[in-house]
């Protein structure tokens, strides 16, 4: 959803601002797709603090996107009225000490913002060297001992709670079963959420509701979703709380326990009433800059046949098993090779996966295997996949991938499953190719089509997409993959997926 239809779906469900690198729009616009952004914020009842991305993309090794945020970039940016800090600073950039995040930071105390951190799983020495850069908060932990170090190591923490990232019942036993008063320094998150999850459960008066259910008192969950994530963003002084001096941002409620949001009040006036946006809220005019074609080839079904220098024989290959959505794993699988080519075995759920760089800068094109979705045919793809927002597409036979990618770029961008080339389902996102200005019902039945074409294609997981188009994401064990090729993300470089040939 974009900005305007986002925010028709979660300000009347209480959620009046949020906080956001926008690095998604930075990837597929660079900063004058973004300057068009603050704009429609501007004019939209759902607050949006900006947090200039340590750097883009936030892939290691780099992946290409449109525009790459740098050391230089910062030294503008920073200055601007919009920045309230660095953005999601990733562990693995500050591990390996890469210059344009370093410089981010360095600039940032000279201009005394906050830095915001990204750090999944890290513990121990990692988690303190990672801490003397000067990390204010985290918004990744796996279970609540995670939670408890970190917070004892003085960052704030948000509870991760999202359609795919159901953390908040493991995490929230750090101050259930551990220390109550970590309550203080704790807030949430909804990283990642669909329209229908939204529509149908809520966002964060869903969370507040759960966190209430695991064992907090309301007026605490209360607190963790409002003035504890406005201190912990160090934005308090305009936000989080019903005092002088704040802006007028207040939720009208009919229990504290049922947290059911009756009417929300944003800058002084009422903008929701009984979860229904009330007044005529229309999305700006946009331009060339975010609505223009995918700037690559039509690619043709031989891009996606792993080729080999045997004509006829087994290939052992390394597939990416997805376990979770924030887990690939190693898995081995002998496979045929039948006129140089390696095929793909749906009996051992082993399926062919590409990304192609669509911003006319390389044309690149990777290819690996992966599993865990469990295709028995046809083949999905997507324009929208962080961190980069390159082509991603995951299928059973190279004519399927071919055509699905060929229809994305013949459509400006979006989400599509087929099948026999045929489209099953298609979901279009002609705003920078990653987000649709559509009403968030619109959006939310198409991504149920999406989701049942999947189904139908074999794959049992509950979002199929969204586990796609999470494989580009560099920060994530063990594996990933981005149009450089497939990369082992605990050694940070590309690999190859051909372990041995017979």
């Amino acid at each position: 959803m974009s900005i305007t239809s986002y925010a028709k779906a979660v300000v009347p469900h209480g959620t009046t601002s949020m906080i956001s690198g926008l690095d998604e729009y930075i990837s597929v616009s660079g900063l004058d797709g973004l300057q068009e952004i603050f704009q429609e914020i501007d004019k939209s009842p759902l607050k949006v603090f900006w947090g200039a991305p340590h750097q883009t993309p936030y892939t290691f090794p780099k992946s290409t996107i449109k525009y790459d945020i740098t050391r230089e970039t910062h030294k503008e940016v920073q200055k601007w009225p919009q920045c309230f800090g660095v953005w999601e600073t990733v562990r693995e950039f500050i591990q390996e000490q890469d210059e344009n995040t370093l410089g981010a930071i360095s600039l940032a105390e000279e201009n005394r913002l906050p830095v915001f951190g990204c750090a999944p799983m890290a513990r121990g020495k990692d988690l303190n060297g990672y801490l003397c850069a000067g990390i204010r908060l985290d918004h990744e932990s796996y279970d609540h001992d995670e939670v408890v170090e970190k917070l004892r190591n003085g960052m704030h923490m948000l509870i991760r709670e999202s359609v795919v990232t159901h953390f908040l019942s493991e995490n929230i036993r750090a101050i259930t079963e551990v220390n109550p008063y970590f309550a203080r320094r704790t807030s949430f998150c909804t990283d990642d959420v669909t329209a229908s999850e939204v529509l149908e459960k809520g966002h964060l008066d869903n969370v507040v509701r759960k966190a209430i259910k695991s064992g907090i008192a309301p007026i605490t969950a209360i607190q963790m979703a409002t003035i504890n994530s406005a201190e912990a963003y160090r934005i308090d002084d305009r936000i989080g709380s019903i005092s002088p001096g704040r802006i007028a941002d207040i939720l009208f409620v009919d229990d504290l326990t049922e947290f059911n949001v009756r009417q929300v009040m944003t800058n002084g006036k009422i903008v929701a009433k009984d979860y229904s946006i009330s007044y005529d809220l229309k999305a700006p005019k946009r331009s060339e800059i975010l609505t223009s074609r995918l700037d690559c080839d039509l690619v043709d079904k031989s891009d996606f046949e792993y080729k080999v220098d045997i004509t006829n024989g087994k290939a052992k290959v390394l597939s990416m098993n997805v376990v979770g959505p924030f887990l690939r794993e190693r898995k081995e699988e002998i496979l045929e090779v039948k006129n140089n080519v390696v095929i793909p075995d749906i009996e051992k759920d082993v399926a062919m996966c590409s990304v192609i760089e669509r911003f006319g800068k390389n044309g690149n094109k990777s290819l690996a295997f992966c599993s865990g979705w469990k295709l028995k045919s046809g083949a999905m793809a997507s324009s929208a996949a962080p961190d980069d927002n390159n082509i991603i597409v995951i299928g059973t036979n190279s004519s399927d991938m071919a055509f699905a990618v060929n229809y994305l770029i013949n459509n400006k961008g979006g989400q599509v499953v087929v099948k026999d080339g045929k489209v099953l389902s298609f979901l279009s996102l002609p705003v920078g190719g990653i987000c649709s200005d559509e009403d968030p019902i619109i959006v939310a039945n198409k991504e149920k089509e999406l989701t049942k074409a999947a189904n139908l294609l074999g794959c049992n997981l509950p979002e199929p997409l969204m586990y796609m188009f999470f494989l580009p994401i560099t920060c994530l064990p063990d594996y990933a993959l981005t149009d450089l090729g497939p990369i082992d993300t605990q050694k940070l470089c590309v690999f190859n997926p051909i372990l041995s040939l017979e």
